[in-house]
């Protein structure tokens, strides 16, 4: 078994929200960048056999990655860190599986499916599905992949503005393309 450690530097961890309502079309869909992360893997590096993956988020580490106006930019920072994820009492998010499998695509590349609980807003959703194709290197992996979760099974409530003409749909979008490099 090898132990991979997760470079939140060499990797790009976002989420997008989409915004609905009458006003949605004045709207933008935020992409929110996951900046400060970090875990590990540990898998048979030629199989993936046995794998176990942990990740833990910095709640406050979250930052508008689109092209926007300060303003507007701080704004949702702002609100993202008070009223949604409220990162002073629940600064950490972590993920932790409880099943990984992994087929063989070619060489050493594989998909793979991880199950597993996320705790975030003081809750533990068991069960989330995460699909991703894994590339194995000589000194590590690269995982790529998407998945989904609806902010409602976090008990957090979706934001709405401007009288609840503009909010943001239950549903985000995860997107990542992490790299975890080998501690041997």
């Amino acid at each position: 078994m090898t132990l991979y450690r997760l470079d939140a530097g060499q990797s790009r961890f976002t989420v997008q929200a989409f915004a609905e309502g009458l006003l949605s079309s004045f709207g933008h869909n935020p992409v929110i960048a996951i900046r400060d992360f970090g875990g590990e893997a540990v898998c048979a590096p030629d199989t993936l056999e046995a794998a176990k993956l942990r990740v833990k988020v910095n709640a406050d580490s979250l930052a508008v990655a689109d092209d926007i106006k300060e303003k507007d930019r701080r704004e949702i920072e702002q609100m993202m860190r008070e009223q949604v994820l409220e990162t002073g009492r629940y600064p950490e998010i972590v993920f932790e599986s409880t099943s990984v499998t992994a087929s063989r695509l070619s060489g050493g590349r594989y998909r793979v499916r991880v199950i597993g609980d996320l705790t975030m807003h003081g809750v533990t959703g068991r069960n989330l599905w995460i699909q991703a194709e894994v590339k194995t290197t000589d000194d590590g992996l690269r995982a790529q992949g998407e998945f989904t979760l609806r902010q409602t099974d976090y008990q957090i409530k979706p934001v709405s503005v401007a009288g609840g003409t503009l909010k943001v749909k239950n549903e985000l979008k995860f997107s990542f393309d992490i790299i975890a490099t080998s501690d041997e």
